[in-house]
């Protein structure tokens, strides 16, 4: 199974709440990122979250449209991100959403690891595209 491996940058900016969460302890952000490496683009998406991330436990849910490359293939693809923190450990889960590809990264399927040491945010993506004919 193909392997990108590679750095981002990530900001992070609050959004409103909009009706249907205005009571709640929900809150909205948009994502803003730069890959670099193995995937050299941006990504752009929305990210809902709640909990207590100043006494380590939250969870979010998100959803981003990343553009670029891959090893040199270019195109697009969804990651849909559903993770949680509790006492300060996460548990990520972050998939490509099924059939979000395009261009040559139609058919792409995997799996994304964040990795976060310090303030320096890689990732580690475990990937695979249909054959070519």
């Amino acid at each position: 199974m193909p392997q990108a491996q590679g750095t981002f940058e990530v900001k992070v900016a609050p959004l409103p709440a909009d009706d249907a969460i205005a009571a709640t302890s929900i809150s909205r952000f948009s994502l803003d990122k730069v890959y670099r490496g193995d995937i050299e683009g941006i990504s752009a998406g929305e990210m809902m979250g709640a909990g207590n991330v100043a006494a380590g436990s939250a969870g979010y849910v998100a959803v981003e449209q990343v553009s670029g490359t891959v090893h040199g293939k270019h195109g697009s693809f969804a990651l849909q991100h559903s993770s949680t923190m509790d006492q300060g450990q996460f548990d990520m889960n972050i998939k490509v959403v099924p059939g979000s590809g395009t261009e040559q990264l139609v058919g792409i399927a995997g799996v994304l690891t964040i990795i976060i040491e310090g303030k320096q945010h890689s990732y580690r993506f475990d990937y695979t595209l249909p054959a070519e004919s």
